[in-house]
């Protein structure tokens, strides 16, 4: 079977957004284009860190760049998108792998997404080699989400990025570990239960 890859060059809209209440939150990326829409279901620390890494590649480009890259030091408030996620909300796959670059031609954030899948192997040495062909498989390998981004496009989904992850519960103030609204035993008070 060939790979299926969706592909958006440009998107209308690539966001990171949730489904449901915190602390039972599904993560989501999703790409639009038209009438078509990709959603892909990833971990909260998925999102955070393709958030931090886009951050931080683009002042990798600017840097390198002397500043003449088309890439803006903080999100434009014209493309700032706080609309949820377009329903319905259809998962495609759940990432297993991320990858970032930057296209210099072009100025163009590449942001490739790819399905979770489970190798089987008898040792890490084979385990290593599947892992291996498997990327490198360009017509077999797992469903891909590619998106192409501009520098602004590419700020804005970080920023809503790391805004959706911390939107969630808030943290507690001795131990750092999430709140419930009914409270919760905290570690730090000697399992005590302390309230939100």
């Amino acid at each position: 079977m060939s790979r299926q890859v969706f592909l958006y060059d440009p998107p209308d809209r690539f966001v990171a957004g949730t489904v449901g209440l915190p602390g039972r939150r599904t993560f989501f990326l999703q790409a639009t284009a038209g009438p078509r829409v990709t959603s892909v279901a990833l971990e909260k620390t998925q999102v955070a860190a393709l958030a931090e890494r886009m951050d931080e590649l683009l002042d990798e480009v600017v840097r390198r760049s002397g500043g003449s890259a088309s890439v803006p030091a903080v999100p434009p408030t014209v493309i700032s998108d706080t609309a949820p996620l377009d329903s319905p909300v259809e998962e495609e796959f759940r990432v297993g792998t991320m990858a970032l670059a930057w296209d210099g031609e072009e100025q163009r954030m590449i942001v490739e997404a790819q399905a979770l899948v489970e190798l089987e192997a008898d040792s890490e040495e084979d385990l290593a080699e599947a892992e291996e062909k498997l990327l490198q498989d360009e017509e077999n390998g797992p469903p891909m989400l590619r998106v192409r981004l501009t520098g602004a496009q590419a700020r804005a989904f970080a920023r809503r990025a790391l805004d959706v992850v911390n939107a969630g519960r808030p943290p507690c103030p001795l131990c750092s570990l999430p709140l419930d609204p009914e409270g919760h035993v905290c570690p730090r008070q000697n399992g005590y239960r302390r309230g939100a």
